[in-house]
Protein backbone atom coordinates (compact mmCIF):
# COMPACT_ATOMS: atom_id res chain seq x y z
CA UNK A 1 0.00 0.00 0.00
CA UNK A 2 1.16 3.53 -0.81
CA UNK A 3 0.04 6.35 1.50
CA UNK A 4 0.73 10.10 1.58
CA UNK A 5 1.66 10.24 5.27
CA UNK A 6 2.13 7.65 7.98
CA UNK A 7 2.41 8.45 11.70
CA UNK A 8 4.40 5.55 13.18
CA UNK A 9 4.39 4.19 16.75
CA UNK A 10 1.88 6.67 18.15
CA UNK A 11 -0.41 6.43 21.14
CA UNK A 12 -3.80 6.93 19.45
CA UNK A 13 -6.36 8.85 21.52
CA UNK A 14 -9.21 8.52 19.05
CA UNK A 15 -11.72 11.10 20.33
CA UNK A 16 -14.44 8.59 21.21
CA UNK A 17 -13.68 8.67 24.93
CA UNK A 18 -11.95 5.28 24.77
CA UNK A 19 -8.55 4.83 26.35
CA UNK A 20 -5.45 5.24 24.16
CA UNK A 21 -3.90 2.38 22.17
CA UNK A 22 -0.65 2.02 20.17
CA UNK A 23 -0.80 1.93 16.37
CA UNK A 24 0.33 3.48 13.09
CA UNK A 25 -2.04 5.88 11.32
CA UNK A 26 -1.95 6.41 7.53
CA UNK A 27 -3.33 9.36 5.56
CA UNK A 28 -4.30 9.47 1.89
CA UNK A 29 -5.61 12.73 0.47
CA UNK A 30 -7.73 14.45 3.13
CA UNK A 31 -8.81 11.26 4.92
CA UNK A 32 -7.50 8.67 7.34
CA UNK A 33 -6.84 5.60 5.20
CA UNK A 34 -5.63 2.94 7.63
CA UNK A 35 -4.93 2.33 11.33
CA UNK A 36 -2.92 -0.59 12.72
CA UNK A 37 0.49 -2.18 12.20
CA UNK A 38 1.57 -0.61 8.91
CA UNK A 39 5.24 -1.68 9.08
CA UNK A 40 5.44 -2.89 5.49
CA UNK A 41 3.70 0.03 3.83
CA UNK A 42 5.20 2.84 1.75
CA UNK A 43 4.50 6.53 2.24
CA UNK A 44 5.59 9.85 0.80
CA UNK A 45 6.40 11.00 4.34
CA UNK A 46 6.79 9.01 7.53
CA UNK A 47 6.58 10.75 10.91
CA UNK A 48 8.03 8.90 13.87
CA UNK A 49 5.68 9.42 16.80
CA UNK A 50 7.46 7.33 19.41
CA UNK A 51 6.44 8.63 22.86
CA UNK A 52 3.85 10.95 21.34
CA UNK A 53 0.04 10.95 21.37
CA UNK A 54 -2.03 11.32 18.21
CA UNK A 55 -5.51 12.81 18.61
CA UNK A 56 -8.16 14.35 16.38
CA UNK A 57 -7.57 18.08 15.89
CA UNK A 58 -9.22 20.01 18.67
CA UNK A 59 -12.58 21.69 17.95
CA UNK A 60 -12.98 25.08 19.62
CA UNK A 61 -16.76 25.23 20.02
CA UNK A 62 -16.83 28.74 21.46
CA UNK A 63 -14.87 31.39 19.57
CA UNK A 64 -15.17 34.98 18.42
CA UNK A 65 -12.85 34.48 15.44
CA UNK A 66 -15.59 35.49 12.95
CA UNK A 67 -13.69 38.22 11.10
CA UNK A 68 -10.20 37.15 12.17
CA UNK A 69 -10.24 33.89 10.18
CA UNK A 70 -10.51 36.17 7.11
CA UNK A 71 -8.29 39.08 8.19
CA UNK A 72 -5.55 36.98 9.84
CA UNK A 73 -5.94 33.56 8.17
CA UNK A 74 -2.79 32.07 9.76
CA UNK A 75 -4.94 31.69 12.94
CA UNK A 76 -1.77 31.27 15.00
CA UNK A 77 -3.45 31.45 18.45
CA UNK A 78 -5.58 28.44 17.45
CA UNK A 79 -3.42 26.20 15.24
CA UNK A 80 -0.48 26.54 17.67
CA UNK A 81 -2.52 24.82 20.41
CA UNK A 82 -3.77 22.01 18.17
CA UNK A 83 -7.14 23.48 17.19
CA UNK A 84 -8.15 22.50 13.65
CA UNK A 85 -11.78 23.71 13.62
CA UNK A 86 -13.46 26.77 15.16
CA UNK A 87 -17.13 27.54 15.67
CA UNK A 88 -17.86 31.27 15.31
CA UNK A 89 -20.98 33.36 15.83
CA UNK A 90 -21.32 32.77 19.58
CA UNK A 91 -22.94 34.93 22.29
CA UNK A 92 -25.49 36.44 19.91
CA UNK A 93 -22.84 38.19 17.81
CA UNK A 94 -21.86 37.03 14.33
CA UNK A 95 -20.20 38.61 11.30
CA UNK A 96 -23.13 37.53 9.15
CA UNK A 97 -25.79 38.13 8.06
CA UNK A 98 -24.94 41.71 9.08
CA UNK A 99 -25.58 45.19 7.76
CA UNK A 100 -24.23 48.06 9.87
CA UNK A 101 -25.27 51.67 9.43
CA UNK A 102 -22.71 52.84 12.01
CA UNK A 103 -20.27 51.53 14.59
CA UNK A 104 -21.04 48.00 15.81
CA UNK A 105 -22.92 48.05 19.13
CA UNK A 106 -21.46 46.43 22.23
CA UNK A 107 -20.57 43.51 22.20
CA UNK A 108 -20.50 43.21 18.38
CA UNK A 109 -17.47 45.51 18.65
CA UNK A 110 -15.54 42.48 19.96
CA UNK A 111 -15.53 41.13 16.39
CA UNK A 112 -14.12 44.22 14.69
CA UNK A 113 -14.96 47.68 13.34
CA UNK A 114 -17.80 48.69 11.03
CA UNK A 115 -15.74 47.93 7.90
CA UNK A 116 -15.23 44.33 9.07
CA UNK A 117 -18.98 43.60 8.89
CA UNK A 118 -19.41 43.26 5.14
CA UNK A 119 -21.34 40.02 4.80
CA UNK A 120 -25.05 40.77 4.26
CA UNK A 121 -25.81 37.06 3.75
CA UNK A 122 -24.49 33.92 5.40
CA UNK A 123 -23.45 32.66 1.94
CA UNK A 124 -21.29 35.75 1.35
CA UNK A 125 -19.50 35.11 4.66
CA UNK A 126 -18.90 31.44 3.81
CA UNK A 127 -17.50 32.47 0.42
CA UNK A 128 -15.16 35.01 2.06
CA UNK A 129 -13.83 32.36 4.47
CA UNK A 130 -13.30 29.96 1.57
CA UNK A 131 -11.44 32.65 -0.40
CA UNK A 132 -9.22 33.49 2.59
CA UNK A 133 -8.52 29.77 3.18
CA UNK A 134 -7.62 30.05 6.87
CA UNK A 135 -5.33 27.56 8.60
CA UNK A 136 -8.33 26.06 10.44
CA UNK A 137 -11.81 24.87 9.45
CA UNK A 138 -14.66 27.29 10.21
CA UNK A 139 -18.33 26.60 11.02
CA UNK A 140 -20.74 29.35 12.03
CA UNK A 141 -23.78 30.18 14.12
CA UNK A 142 -26.03 33.19 13.50
CA UNK A 143 -26.20 35.77 16.28
CA UNK A 144 -29.51 37.03 17.71
CA UNK A 145 -27.99 40.47 18.45
CA UNK A 146 -26.69 40.68 14.88
CA UNK A 147 -30.21 39.93 13.58
CA UNK A 148 -31.68 42.56 15.92
CA UNK A 149 -29.15 45.15 14.79
CA UNK A 150 -30.13 44.56 11.14
CA UNK A 151 -33.81 45.28 11.74
CA UNK A 152 -34.15 47.56 14.78
CA UNK A 153 -33.51 51.28 15.20
CA UNK A 154 -33.12 50.80 18.95
CA UNK A 155 -31.75 47.67 20.61
CA UNK A 156 -32.93 48.65 24.10
CA UNK A 157 -36.48 47.40 23.64
CA UNK A 158 -38.39 44.33 22.50
CA UNK A 159 -38.65 43.71 18.76
CA UNK A 160 -41.99 44.33 17.05
CA UNK A 161 -43.90 41.62 15.18
CA UNK A 162 -42.65 42.92 11.83
CA UNK A 163 -39.06 43.07 13.09
CA UNK A 164 -39.27 39.49 14.38
CA UNK A 165 -40.67 38.36 11.01
CA UNK A 166 -37.72 40.03 9.22
CA UNK A 167 -35.23 38.41 11.62
CA UNK A 168 -36.86 35.01 11.11
CA UNK A 169 -36.57 35.37 7.33
CA UNK A 170 -32.85 36.20 7.54
CA UNK A 171 -32.21 33.32 9.95
CA UNK A 172 -34.16 30.92 7.71
CA UNK A 173 -32.05 31.94 4.70
CA UNK A 174 -28.84 31.48 6.71
CA UNK A 175 -29.94 28.00 7.80
CA UNK A 176 -30.66 27.13 4.15
CA UNK A 177 -27.13 28.32 3.36
CA UNK A 178 -25.53 26.00 5.94
CA UNK A 179 -25.48 27.80 9.30
CA UNK A 180 -25.26 25.60 12.40
CA UNK A 181 -28.01 27.38 14.33
CA UNK A 182 -28.78 30.42 16.46
CA UNK A 183 -26.80 31.93 19.33
CA UNK A 184 -27.97 34.52 21.85
CA UNK A 185 -26.23 36.88 24.28
CA UNK A 186 -29.07 37.87 26.57
CA UNK A 187 -26.75 39.13 29.33
CA UNK A 188 -25.69 42.07 27.15
CA UNK A 189 -27.59 45.37 27.14
CA UNK A 190 -28.11 45.10 23.35
CA UNK A 191 -30.22 41.93 23.81
CA UNK A 192 -31.36 42.08 27.43
CA UNK A 193 -34.66 43.77 26.51
CA UNK A 194 -35.54 40.92 24.17
CA UNK A 195 -38.27 38.90 25.89
CA UNK A 196 -38.09 35.10 25.90
CA UNK A 197 -40.87 35.03 23.30
CA UNK A 198 -38.69 36.92 20.80
CA UNK A 199 -35.92 34.32 21.02
CA UNK A 200 -38.44 31.46 20.97
CA UNK A 201 -39.90 32.83 17.73
CA UNK A 202 -36.46 32.72 16.11
CA UNK A 203 -35.75 29.23 17.49
CA UNK A 204 -38.81 28.03 15.50
CA UNK A 205 -36.69 28.35 12.33
CA UNK A 206 -34.08 25.79 13.45
CA UNK A 207 -35.69 22.34 13.76
CA UNK A 208 -36.41 21.91 10.07
CA UNK A 209 -32.64 22.17 9.43
CA UNK A 210 -31.58 20.10 12.45
CA UNK A 211 -30.07 23.28 13.92
CA UNK A 212 -28.90 24.08 17.44
CA UNK A 213 -29.51 26.87 19.97
CA UNK A 214 -26.57 28.14 22.02
CA UNK A 215 -26.82 30.88 24.62
CA UNK A 216 -24.78 33.25 26.72
CA UNK A 217 -27.63 33.24 29.23
CA UNK A 218 -29.44 36.23 30.68
CA UNK A 219 -27.31 35.96 33.81
CA UNK A 220 -24.57 33.82 35.33
CA UNK A 221 -25.02 35.45 38.74
CA UNK A 222 -27.73 34.97 41.41
CA UNK A 223 -30.59 34.18 39.01
CA UNK A 224 -28.61 31.54 37.10
CA UNK A 225 -31.14 28.71 37.60
CA UNK A 226 -33.95 30.86 36.19
CA UNK A 227 -31.72 31.80 33.24
CA UNK A 228 -31.05 28.11 32.59
CA UNK A 229 -34.78 27.33 32.71
CA UNK A 230 -35.35 30.08 30.12
CA UNK A 231 -32.67 28.58 27.85
CA UNK A 232 -34.13 25.08 28.16
CA UNK A 233 -37.67 26.38 27.53
CA UNK A 234 -36.46 28.14 24.36
CA UNK A 235 -34.89 24.93 23.05
CA UNK A 236 -37.97 22.93 23.95
CA UNK A 237 -40.19 25.42 22.13
CA UNK A 238 -38.00 25.20 19.03
CA UNK A 239 -37.59 21.40 19.38
CA UNK A 240 -33.80 21.77 19.14
CA UNK A 241 -30.74 20.92 21.27
CA UNK A 242 -29.48 23.59 23.69
CA UNK A 243 -25.87 24.42 24.53
CA UNK A 244 -25.23 26.75 27.46
CA UNK A 245 -22.15 28.79 26.66
CA UNK A 246 -19.22 29.09 29.08
CA UNK A 247 -21.22 27.66 32.00
CA UNK A 248 -20.08 29.22 35.28
CA UNK A 249 -21.23 30.62 38.59
CA UNK A 250 -20.04 34.22 38.44
CA UNK A 251 -19.65 36.55 41.39
CA UNK A 252 -18.36 35.75 44.88
CA UNK A 253 -21.92 35.37 46.24
CA UNK A 254 -22.50 32.57 43.71
CA UNK A 255 -19.45 30.43 44.40
CA UNK A 256 -20.18 26.78 45.09
CA UNK A 257 -23.52 26.80 43.30
CA UNK A 258 -22.28 24.67 40.40
CA UNK A 259 -23.61 21.75 42.45
CA UNK A 260 -27.18 23.08 41.96
CA UNK A 261 -26.46 24.18 38.39
CA UNK A 262 -25.20 20.77 37.27
CA UNK A 263 -28.05 19.06 39.13
CA UNK A 264 -30.50 21.08 37.01
CA UNK A 265 -28.55 20.19 33.84
CA UNK A 266 -28.66 16.50 34.74
CA UNK A 267 -32.40 16.54 35.52
CA UNK A 268 -33.15 18.38 32.28
CA UNK A 269 -30.92 16.04 30.23
CA UNK A 270 -33.21 13.13 31.13
CA UNK A 271 -35.93 14.47 28.82
CA UNK A 272 -34.22 17.13 26.66
CA UNK A 273 -31.04 17.35 24.55
CA UNK A 274 -28.84 19.78 26.49
CA UNK A 275 -25.11 20.37 26.95
CA UNK A 276 -22.64 23.11 27.84
CA UNK A 277 -19.16 24.35 27.12
CA UNK A 278 -16.60 25.94 29.40
CA UNK A 279 -13.08 27.35 29.36
CA UNK A 280 -10.45 26.13 31.84
CA UNK A 281 -9.87 29.33 33.82
CA UNK A 282 -11.43 31.04 36.84
CA UNK A 283 -11.52 34.48 35.18
CA UNK A 284 -13.88 35.69 32.46
CA UNK A 285 -13.29 38.34 29.79
CA UNK A 286 -15.52 40.62 27.75
CA UNK A 287 -16.31 44.28 27.31
CA UNK A 288 -16.42 46.36 30.51
CA UNK A 289 -19.93 45.78 31.84
CA UNK A 290 -21.11 48.13 34.60
CA UNK A 291 -23.37 45.38 35.98
CA UNK A 292 -20.25 43.38 36.83
CA UNK A 293 -18.31 46.22 38.45
CA UNK A 294 -17.72 45.40 42.13
CA UNK A 295 -14.91 45.71 44.66
CA UNK A 296 -15.37 42.01 45.62
CA UNK A 297 -13.15 40.79 42.76
CA UNK A 298 -10.13 41.96 40.74
CA UNK A 299 -11.08 43.57 37.42
CA UNK A 300 -8.23 44.04 34.93
CA UNK A 301 -8.78 46.61 32.14
CA UNK A 302 -7.45 45.33 28.79
CA UNK A 303 -8.33 48.35 26.62
CA UNK A 304 -10.20 51.65 26.76
CA UNK A 305 -11.15 53.87 23.82
CA UNK A 306 -11.40 57.03 25.91
CA UNK A 307 -8.44 56.39 28.23
CA UNK A 308 -5.96 54.09 26.47
CA UNK A 309 -3.31 55.10 29.01
CA UNK A 310 -5.15 53.07 31.67
CA UNK A 311 -5.12 49.77 29.71
CA UNK A 312 -3.13 47.09 31.51
CA UNK A 313 -4.11 48.15 35.04
CA UNK A 314 -6.56 46.94 37.67
CA UNK A 315 -9.78 48.97 37.87
CA UNK A 316 -9.14 49.65 41.60
CA UNK A 317 -5.80 51.26 40.73
CA UNK A 318 -7.37 53.34 37.95
CA UNK A 319 -10.10 54.56 40.32
CA UNK A 320 -7.43 55.65 42.80
CA UNK A 321 -5.45 57.46 40.09
CA UNK A 322 -8.62 59.20 38.83
CA UNK A 323 -9.67 59.91 42.42
CA UNK A 324 -13.13 58.52 41.64
CA UNK A 325 -15.40 55.81 43.06
CA UNK A 326 -15.00 52.45 41.27
CA UNK A 327 -18.24 52.74 39.28
CA UNK A 328 -17.52 56.32 38.15
CA UNK A 329 -14.06 55.30 37.00
CA UNK A 330 -15.55 52.40 35.03
CA UNK A 331 -18.02 54.78 33.33
CA UNK A 332 -15.13 57.07 32.37
CA UNK A 333 -13.29 54.20 30.67
CA UNK A 334 -16.15 52.98 28.47
CA UNK A 335 -16.13 51.56 25.91
CA UNK A 336 -13.46 49.26 27.30
CA UNK A 337 -12.48 45.62 27.78
CA UNK A 338 -12.00 43.73 31.02
CA UNK A 339 -10.87 40.47 32.59
CA UNK A 340 -13.01 39.60 35.64
CA UNK A 341 -11.52 37.29 38.29
CA UNK A 342 -15.05 36.23 39.17
CA UNK A 343 -15.05 32.44 39.61
CA UNK A 344 -14.09 29.85 42.18
CA UNK A 345 -11.58 27.22 41.02
CA UNK A 346 -13.63 24.36 42.54
CA UNK A 347 -16.60 25.44 40.39
CA UNK A 348 -14.43 25.52 37.27
CA UNK A 349 -13.24 21.95 37.92
CA UNK A 350 -16.76 20.70 38.65
CA UNK A 351 -18.12 22.08 35.36
CA UNK A 352 -15.10 20.98 33.31
CA UNK A 353 -15.39 17.41 34.61
CA UNK A 354 -19.16 17.20 34.01
CA UNK A 355 -20.12 14.55 31.45
CA UNK A 356 -21.94 16.97 29.08
CA UNK A 357 -19.24 19.67 29.02
CA UNK A 358 -17.25 20.48 25.88
CA UNK A 359 -14.21 22.76 25.81
CA UNK A 360 -14.39 26.20 24.18
CA UNK A 361 -11.81 28.95 24.56
CA UNK A 362 -14.09 32.02 24.29
CA UNK A 363 -10.88 33.85 23.36
CA UNK A 364 -11.11 37.46 22.15
CA UNK A 365 -8.59 37.75 19.29
CA UNK A 366 -8.97 41.52 18.85
CA UNK A 367 -8.20 42.34 22.48
CA UNK A 368 -4.75 44.01 22.72
CA UNK A 369 -4.17 42.22 26.06
CA UNK A 370 -6.27 39.09 25.67
CA UNK A 371 -7.26 36.60 28.34
CA UNK A 372 -4.71 33.71 28.17
CA UNK A 373 -7.52 31.35 27.14
CA UNK A 374 -7.07 32.63 23.54
CA UNK A 375 -3.70 30.85 23.25
CA UNK A 376 -3.80 28.29 26.06
CA UNK A 377 -7.18 26.61 26.62
CA UNK A 378 -6.69 23.18 25.05
CA UNK A 379 -3.13 22.47 26.24
CA UNK A 380 -4.23 23.66 29.70
CA UNK A 381 -7.00 21.03 29.80
CA UNK A 382 -4.49 18.32 28.84
CA UNK A 383 -1.46 19.46 30.82
CA UNK A 384 -2.94 20.98 33.95
CA UNK A 385 -6.39 19.48 34.44
CA UNK A 386 -5.83 15.98 33.02
CA UNK A 387 -2.13 15.25 33.69
CA UNK A 388 -1.46 17.30 36.85
CA UNK A 389 -4.86 17.55 38.56
CA UNK A 390 -6.05 14.15 37.20
CA UNK A 391 -9.57 15.52 36.84
CA UNK A 392 -10.19 13.04 34.01
CA UNK A 393 -8.22 10.60 31.86
CA UNK A 394 -6.46 11.61 28.65
CA UNK A 395 -9.12 9.76 26.66
CA UNK A 396 -11.94 11.67 28.38
CA UNK A 397 -10.13 15.00 28.01
CA UNK A 398 -9.65 14.52 24.26
CA UNK A 399 -13.29 13.43 23.87
CA UNK A 400 -14.47 16.75 25.39
CA UNK A 401 -12.38 18.60 22.80
CA UNK A 402 -13.09 16.49 19.71
CA UNK A 403 -15.64 13.67 19.30
CA UNK A 404 -18.26 15.12 21.64
CA UNK A 405 -18.01 18.52 19.95
CA UNK A 406 -18.15 17.21 16.38
CA UNK A 407 -21.25 15.15 17.15
CA UNK A 408 -22.97 18.00 18.98
CA UNK A 409 -22.44 20.44 16.09
CA UNK A 410 -23.05 17.93 13.26
CA UNK A 411 -19.51 18.19 11.86
CA UNK A 412 -19.60 15.00 9.82
CA UNK A 413 -16.52 12.73 9.84
CA UNK A 414 -14.58 15.04 12.15
CA UNK A 415 -13.49 14.73 15.77
CA UNK A 416 -12.39 11.08 15.64
CA UNK A 417 -9.42 9.07 14.46
CA UNK A 418 -10.99 6.27 12.44
CA UNK A 419 -10.72 5.05 8.88
CA UNK A 420 -12.64 7.33 6.50
CA UNK A 421 -12.67 10.33 8.83
CA UNK A 422 -11.09 13.62 7.77
CA UNK A 423 -7.41 13.84 8.65
CA UNK A 424 -7.62 16.73 11.12
CA UNK A 425 -4.91 15.54 13.51
CA UNK A 426 -2.65 16.78 16.29
CA UNK A 427 0.47 14.99 17.49
CA UNK A 428 1.63 16.09 20.94
CA UNK A 429 3.76 15.02 23.88
CA UNK A 430 1.36 13.99 26.66
CA UNK A 431 4.17 14.39 29.23
CA UNK A 432 5.05 18.00 28.39
CA UNK A 433 1.99 19.62 26.78
CA UNK A 434 1.03 22.74 28.75
CA UNK A 435 -0.26 26.27 28.26
CA UNK A 436 2.38 29.03 28.42
CA UNK A 437 0.09 32.06 28.07
CA UNK A 438 -0.51 33.84 31.39
CA UNK A 439 -2.57 36.82 32.55
CA UNK A 440 0.66 38.87 32.60
CA UNK A 441 1.97 37.59 29.23
CA UNK A 442 -1.08 36.26 27.38
CA UNK A 443 0.36 36.01 23.86
CA UNK A 444 2.43 32.82 23.93
CA UNK A 445 2.26 29.54 22.03
CA UNK A 446 1.75 26.37 24.06
CA UNK A 447 4.46 23.77 24.66
CA UNK A 448 4.29 20.15 23.57
CA UNK A 449 2.46 20.46 20.20
CA UNK A 450 4.58 18.73 17.53
CA UNK A 451 2.48 18.49 14.37
CA UNK A 452 -0.97 19.76 13.40
CA UNK A 453 -2.61 18.43 10.24
CA UNK A 454 -5.73 19.96 8.66
CA UNK A 455 -7.58 18.05 5.94
CA UNK A 456 -4.60 15.74 5.39
CA UNK A 457 -1.95 18.46 5.08
CA UNK A 458 0.60 19.49 7.70
CA UNK A 459 -0.39 23.00 8.76
CA UNK A 460 1.77 23.61 11.85
CA UNK A 461 5.12 22.08 12.75
CA UNK A 462 8.20 23.20 14.69
CA UNK A 463 6.33 26.26 15.96
CA UNK A 464 5.52 27.52 12.45
CA UNK A 465 2.31 27.79 10.43
CA UNK A 466 2.91 26.31 6.98
CA UNK A 467 2.93 28.67 4.01
CA UNK A 468 -0.04 26.86 2.46
CA UNK A 469 -3.21 26.81 4.55
CA UNK A 470 -5.78 24.04 4.33
CA UNK A 471 -8.86 25.06 6.36
CA UNK A 472 -12.34 24.85 4.86
CA UNK A 473 -15.74 26.31 5.57
CA UNK A 474 -17.86 23.59 7.20
CA UNK A 475 -21.54 23.71 6.40
CA UNK A 476 -24.03 21.98 8.68
CA UNK A 477 -24.29 18.25 7.83
CA UNK A 478 -21.87 18.68 4.97
CA UNK A 479 -20.55 15.50 3.36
Amino acid sequence: MQFDTVFRNVQVVDGSGSEPYNADVAITGDRIAAIGDLAGCEATQIIDGHGKALAPGFIDVHTHDDTNVIRYPDCLPKISQGVTSVIVGNCGISASPAMLAGDPPDPMNLLGKQQDFKYPTFASYAEAVTAAQPAVNVAALVGHTTLRNNEMDNLYRAASGDEIAAMKAKLHAAMEQGALGLSSGLAYASAKDAPTEEVMALAEELAEFDGIYTTHMRTEFEQILEAMEEAFATGKHGKVPVVISHLKCAGAGNWGRTVEVLDLMEKTAKHQDVACDCYPYSASSSTLDLKQVTDEIDIFITWSDKHPEHAGKMLKQIAEEMDLPLMDAAKQLQPAGAVYHCMDEADVERVLKYRLTMVGSDGLPNDPHPHPRLWGSFPRVLGYYSRERQLFSLGQAIHKMTGMSAKRYCLKDRGEIREGAYADIVMFDPNTIIDVASFENPIAAAKGIDVVMVNGCISYQNGQVSTNRHGRFLYRHQD
